[in-house]
């Protein structure tokens, strides 16, 4: 492509970012007569190829140029708006800040950052047309839900970036990042939960939940689930379906990750996972069955959107399991492959699945790492199964439990059989 050819591309897409601003505020303002509008279709179109030129021509002229023309729109938008403002006493700048928006998109994309700027401006647009969304979902908060979001914020956003991503301790076993990261997702899972079951209801959020929580971390949502049941037992029945979606996530999740690591690892996986997965699913869909003709409400006992505590608590957990494995690991030295894995599943089944696919091409065989992966992942789910019956207590337990043990014996059979 030609130099000219790039400037004309360039220029077209600061074009059309001011066009599609401008459709969805000429739209939005359709019923207001001519010369009531700070700007129309065309004015926004035209902003967007004015921001284009201009950083076009700031590359001959220096980048001041760019910025005394910004500052012109802006001196013109403004006017507008005031003269509007003496006429209609709309207090909105919602278009002026568009009209803001769409010279300095313009500019990027002629810069060369078309990427950022299309998206950029394909975002702006729907955040512009969504208001009436928007402001009912501000309107339907309340104060605790607020107040959670920030505080869910701050771990994350603020305090999570802070941690050194190292180990400390004996054996090193200890990560902070790592720990505090498995808080976050505890608390976040709260958090996506609350608003899932709220919005959703009962029985459609708490799958949602599930399903979704688990790509994520089937022990968190185990946990938080198991947490909402000790609290309300009537909910043991779809909340031990969540359970079992979360728990049976994990199986497909870790040949996934396992098969791209080392993909010879595929074949000799696929079929004790699939075992595994088949037994907590069924399970979870008869009881999904069960519950269709049951009208049961959770947002009677949706008080807390944010349990930080208990996500504390499992980050305190956490951090001692990690110690237990990492001390088995120094214990049985090389040889004990399989113990490191058994070890490793009762907090997590991802990090082991991914040492072990690594190490399957060149230190160990696959006979082994399969073996190893498929004892983590039972560890780890008779982990869960024990959680929902001590935290969640006998209802949930016994709807959990019992598919989650025999999926660990289906699959360490299946491994037994085709193995060994």
């Amino acid at each position: 492509m030609s130099e000219e050819q790039l400037t004309f591309y360039y220029l077209s897409v600061a074009l059309a970012i001011g066009l599609l601003i401008g459709i969805e505020r000429g739209w939005k303002e359709r019923e207001a007569k001519e010369g009531e509008r700070v700007a129309g279709v065309r004015t926004y179109g035209l902003i967007g190829l004015l921001g284009g030129t201009s950083a076009l021509l700031a590359q001959e002229f220096g980048v001041l140029y760019l910025g005394l023309v910004f500052i012109g729109v802006a001196g013109t938008l403004v006017t507008v708006y005031i003269v509007n403002f003496h006429r209609r006493n709309d207090v909105g700048i919602t278009s002026l800040v568009a009209g803001l928006l769409t010279f300095i998109l313009g500019a990027l994309a002629a810069m060369g950052n078309v990427a950022i700027a299309a998206a950029s401006g394909v975002v702006a647009t729907l955040l512009l047309s969504y208001k009436p969304l928007l402001h009912h979902w501000v309107s339907g908060l309340e104060a605790t839900e607020l107040r959670a979001g920030i505080k869910l914020l701050l771990i994350s956003v603020v305090l999570l970036p802070l941690l050194p991503d190292q180990g400390y301790g004996p054996w090193q076993s200890l990560n902070p990042y790592v720990i505090w990261w498995m808080v976050v997702l505890v608390a976040g899972l709260s958090f996506v939960g609350y608003f899932a079951i709220k919005i959703a209801g009962t029985r459609r959020g708490t799958v949602f939940t599930g399903m979704f929580g688990g790509l994520a971390s089937s022990t968190a949502l185990t946990l938080h689930f198991s947490q909402m049941a000790r609290k309300d037992a009537a909910l043991a029945p779809i909340l031990g379906t969540g359970t079992l979606l979360a728990c049976g996530t994990m199986f497909p999740r870790m040949l996934l990750v396992a098969s791209v690591i080392n993909p010879a690892l595929f074949r000799p996986l696929l079929v004790p996972a699939t075992v595994m997965a088949l037994f907590t699913y069924l399970p979870a869909f008869a009881y999904w069955r069960a519950q269709s003709k049951n009208k049961i409400d959770a947002t009677a006992t949706l008080k807390n959107p944010l349990e930080l505590k208990s996500a504390l608590a499992f980050g305190l957990l956490l951090a001692m399991i990690m110690l237990l494995g990492r001390a088995l690991q120094n214990w049985y030295g090389d040889a004990g492959v399989l113990v490191l894995a058994a070890a490793s599943g009762i907090a997590d089944v991802d990090a082991i699945t991914l040492s072990l696919s690594r190490m399957s091409e060149e230190d160990i065989g696959l006979r082994i790492t399969v073996t190893g992966i498929i004892i983590a992942a039972a560890v780890n789910t008779l982990v869960k199964g024990s959680m929902t019956a001590f935290v969640g207590g006998r209802d949930i337990g016994l709807r959990v439990g019992l598919p989650l043990v025999m999926s660990v014996f289906g699959g360490l059979f299946v491994v037994w059989m085709l193995l060994w």
